[in-house]
């Protein structure tokens, strides 16, 4: 900390610069569309904008996508130290995510993303653009919707902090190293989730042909219903909480602070209350098919909102039934029926013809304790690796805002 502070009062004695992205960019521009259909097992390296919100993180030396030049009729490479930024989202609070790519591969930039080249430490400007600080400013102004866009404009009206080099170097070191301890930790989690992953997917392995199982649907064994249409201006800081689409992640519902909103009257509301153990399942967005997730009697209260399915198990376990949804079983049954545009979607009826095996309910109960088990060393922020996790993050992002917080200098 002191080398720090000395080099910072050395170097800039008067405090530091301030400037936009337009002001420290040798260029900036737009990617280009690549298609789903467009991607190969091997070939050029390429990313796609939803990549950068569910793949990367604050840097990537590799690229896990790759497309044929046959494909490219107007390609956007970038290269070493070239930050890209996600300028269309789900979501306000996250929109324009960044991510600085130090591999050496000449890629290609997908539609929905823009590059910004330029002179300072690529992985400077990516812990930079990811502060508080930043995220407001990628916020600004953008309007609330299923379907939120940023531009280049907006990008290079960002301002951050640009230390001399040696400054930023040193801040990179000290963030890599505390990035290293949460990384290990996550290393771990990872395996664990893979043998958990494993284990589940043995155990729900049912064929067609047992006649011990018997495959019914989604409808037949569930009361399955869609939300209300909350309308958004009449949202509250105080009531019922509202179960939202951006609340339902990859097998969790997440209601941090940000994500909320709530509803005051719930006269004539009683359908859409709901109940712990209760499935809900995000029914458009990007990653329709993938957010899912299971409320919990700390979760509520709850009301339900439009687009987003709630699944109630009648007679049968709903932990068994969650945990083959979460198996990978619906993602692709939903990949094989969602509707193509800028939303992808899937609907209530859809939902209710997704096929499940269900043995007896002894057996049911059996797999689902064994695999809620699983489940809670793998995703409980309460306890374990996720609960180390959850707070080295906490800590990281403190100390990183800190770092990365200076005395501006005047004009």
């Amino acid at each position: 900390m002191s080398r720090l502070r000395e080099m910072i009062k050395e170097l800039c004695p008067d405090g530091v610069e301030y400037k936009k992205l337009g002001e420290i960019a040798t260029n900036v521009f737009r990617g280009a569309g690549i298609k789903r259909d467009e991607l190969t097992a091997m070939g050029i390296p390429c990313v796609r904008y939803g990549e950068i919100y569910t793949t990367y993180g604050i840097w990537f030396d590799s690229c896990v996508s790759h497309t044929d030049e046959t494909f490219l009729t107007n390609p956007k490479y970038f290269g070493h130290g070239d930050i890209l930024f996600a300028i269309t989202g789900e979501s306000v609070e996250e929109i324009a995510k960044s991510t600085a790519y130090i591999g050496h591969d000449k890629c290609v930039a997908g539609g929905d993303i823009v590059v910004l080249q330029h002179e300072q430490n690529p992985k400077y400007l990516s812990y930079v653009l990811s502060t508080e600080m930043a995220q407001r400013q990628k916020s600004k102004g953008r309007v609330k919707s299923k379907v939120v866009h940023s531009s280049v404009p907006a990008i290079k009206e960002i301002v951050i902090p640009v230390p001399p080099l040696p400054i930023q170097n040193e801040i990179v070191k000290m963030l890599d190293n505390f990035t290293e301890l949460t990384a290990e930790l996550t290393a771990e989690l990872t395996l664990r989730k893979k043998q958990y992953s494993f284990y589940r997917d043995s155990l729900l392995n049912f064929s067609r042909d047992d006649v011990d199982v018997e495959w019914k649907t989604l409808g037949d064994v569930c009361d399955i219903l869609s939300g209300y249409p909350f309308d958004s201006s009449q949202f509250v800081n105080n009531g019922i909480r509202l179960m939202r689409g951006m609340n339902v992640k990859r097998g969790v519902l997440d209601f941090q602070e940000g994500n909320n909103r709530y509803w005051k009257n719930t006269d004539g509301l009683d359908k859409y209350k709901l109940k712990a153990d209760d499935i809900i399942i995000a029914m458009d967005g990007s990653l329709v098919g993938q957010s899912y997730g299971l409320v919990k009697k700390e979760h509520l209260p709850l009301l339900l909102v439009q687009r987003v399915a709630r699944v109630r198990s009648k007679e049968s376990n709903s932990h068994y039934v969650y945990h083959y949804i979460s198996s990978g079983k619906l993602t692709e049954y939903v990949n094989a029926k969602r509707t193509a545009g800028a939303v992808p979607h899937i609907s209530l009826k859809d939902i209710e013809k997704f096929e499940i095996p269900f043995p007896d309910i002894e057996k049911q109960n059996k797999i689902a304790e064994i695999l809620d088990r699983f489940d809670a060393l793998c995703n409980d922020l309460t306890q374990g690796l996720p609960a180390e996790i959850a707070a080295r993050k906490k800590q990281y992002e403190y100390y990183r805002d800190k770092r990365l917080t200076f005395r501006r200098k005047e004009a």
